[in-house]
């Protein structure tokens, strides 16, 4: 069922959760928050299920994410659960995340994601079995930053994370433990430069290039600092090649993997979307395929 068909919210006996689309709210500094809970069809209540966490771009929403990104789908192949949440802004749709790099005052302003992402986990478990050693984070753009955020600052339950055209717009980063990192970014996004902020950005935001933000976490997780590159089949003719290059192992076995996407856009991997301005997408490889692999062999430790 898509989540742009939302289902109502129903509770079974034990406070459970059947499979499906479901829309949650919890109360987050005084303030309701929402998010959108898929449950895969296969889900069994009797056994410990991972979580995805999936992080909407800037100015739009979950629904536009759980579409987008197609993370449903593929958590009904493989078995885990999606959580999308909503962030903060003008109406139900064009929302953003506070992921760091505002400048004051709007930075002032900000709501406080990293406690409403606390909540978040906090229920979870009263209503569907979670593993808590397998929860995980993935998002877009300004969604991409939360996810370092969050690494920076929930280490402790987030195991691993998948930007996509999201870079570190935190200055502290110093996590409790090492969190392995898989991150895509496209050489011609526009929204998120490569090569960090030029003139087409905001002045009032402030992110670091891709280079810098792979370069921080893989000191961070204690890698060696020159990956290991690999320029991978060029598949499709769809104007773009993918270069990756894997930091590590590091400390407690945590690796950075960036894939360069050569001619990419500030798009999903695998995942075309008609919106040409966003620029090119890569068939070449699946972003939600290579990041849930990932994800399995990197649980919380």
């Amino acid at each position: 069922m898509s989540l742009v068909c939302l289902i109502a919210l129903t509770i079974g006996a034990g406070g459970s959760l059947g499979p499906g689309d479901h829309t949650r709210t919890v109360q987050v500094g005084g303030r309701e928050r929402s998010y959108l809970l898929h449950v895969p069809p296969k889900y069994d209540p009797k056994q410990p299920t991972p979580v995805v966490l999936a992080f909407h771009g800037g100015l739009t929403n979950a629904a536009v994410m759980a579409v987008s990104s197609g993370l449903s789908e593929k958590a009904d192949q493989a078995g885990f659960v999606v959580v999308y949440p909503n962030g903060t802004g003008k109406g139900d749709v064009l929302l953003v995340w506070n992921s760091g790099g505002l400048r004051a005052p709007i930075a002032a302003r900000a709501a406080d994601d990293v406690a409403f992402v606390g909540a978040i986990l906090d229920e979870l478990p009263k209503l569907i079995h979670v593993d808590p050693k397998r929860v995980y984070a993935t998002g877009i753009s300004n969604g991409g930053m939360m996810c370092y955020r969050l690494a920076a600052e929930l280490s402790d339950r987030i195991a691993a994370i998948a930007p996509v055209a999201g870079t570190l717009a935190i200055e502290k980063c110093r996590p409790a433990r090492p969190v392995p990192v898989i991150h895509f970014h496209g050489t011609d996004d526009k929204l998120v430069p490569y090569e960090g902020p030029d003139e087409r950005i905001a002045r009032f935001l402030v992110f670091k290039s891709v280079d810098e933000t792979i370069r921080t976490w893989a000191a961070i997780n204690g890698c060696p600092k020159k990956p290991k590159t690999t320029n991978l089949p060029d598949k499709a003719n769809d104007g773009t090649t993918v270069r990756r290059e894997v930091y590590g192992p590091g400390r407690d076995g945590a690796e950075v993997v960036l894939y360069v996407i050569q001619g990419g856009g500030h798009t999903w991997p695998g995942r075309p979307w008609p919106v040409p301005w966003l620029g090119k997408t890569t068939r070449d490889i699946s972003a939600n395929d290579l990041m849930w692999e990932f994800f399995k062999r990197h649980p919380l430790k």
